[in-house]
């Protein structure tokens, strides 16, 4: 079988020795991966220093390019964020800003450089809006070139304005667990295959 990668992305406003039920979802995410063979790690970017911009490096102090580093070595992608206001988190937005620079830029064979890679969304919150959340992070990565798989989506929405967090239940519901599964699965078979059949160079 092909080697595989993942990198989770956890777009929390937490930051990572805090824990949050955002992180948690991602694990989940990559705890199945792992079981397909696709082994990974995850990233709390708060804890990088990455800096408003829309180019692969902003300057001094710029924590992106070492993120962006890990992404271009991975073959799946999860964007892991929370439902704020109905809207992705500001730090999933600066994941994105960032990740647009390499719409212009090509590998060695002249394919943009998240070609074949393949993203998985996740969401956690306590307000609806994660089908929102999700449409508004997957046209911005298709746009930059990652490939989308079936159902690559996988959320827990609590109560609206409840205060029980996704991290605090005492069992995952199925259906959560279900599509996390099902998200997996087809990351991982469609990355396989567009690892040993590129996608062709565009005119």
């Amino acid at each position: 079988m092909t080697s595989l990668t993942a990198l989770a992305l956890c777009c929390s406003l937490k930051p990572g020795p805090e824990g949050s039920s955002t992180m948690q979802l991602a694990q989940e995410v990559l705890d199945e991966l792992a079981t397909l063979g696709v082994p990974g790690s995850a990233e709390h970017v708060l804890d990088h220093d990455v800096l408003p911009g829309v180019g692969l490096d902003e300057g001094e102090g710029d924590g992106w390019p070492a993120l962006r580093e890990r992404v271009l070595a991975a073959d799946v992608l999860v964007l892991a964020t929370p439902i704020w206001m109905g809207q992705p988190s500001s730090v999933a937005k600066r994941v994105l800003e960032r990740l647009d620079a390499d719409i212009a830029e090509t590998d060695e064979d002249g394919r943009p450089t998240m070609f074949g890679k393949v993203a998985v969304v996740a969401v956690v919150g306590n307000e609806d809006g994660a089908h929102h959340v999700a449409a508004e992070c997957f046209q911005a990565l298709g746009d930059v070139g990652f490939t989308i798989p079936p159902q690559a989506t996988t959320y827990w929405v609590g109560e609206a304005m409840g205060s029980t967090d996704y991290r605090d239940l005492d069992e995952r519901p199925e259906k959560t667990q279900q599509t996390t599964r099902t998200a997996a699965r087809n990351a991982a078979h469609l990355a396989g295959l567009l690892k040993d059949q590129p996608l062709p160079v565009p005119s």
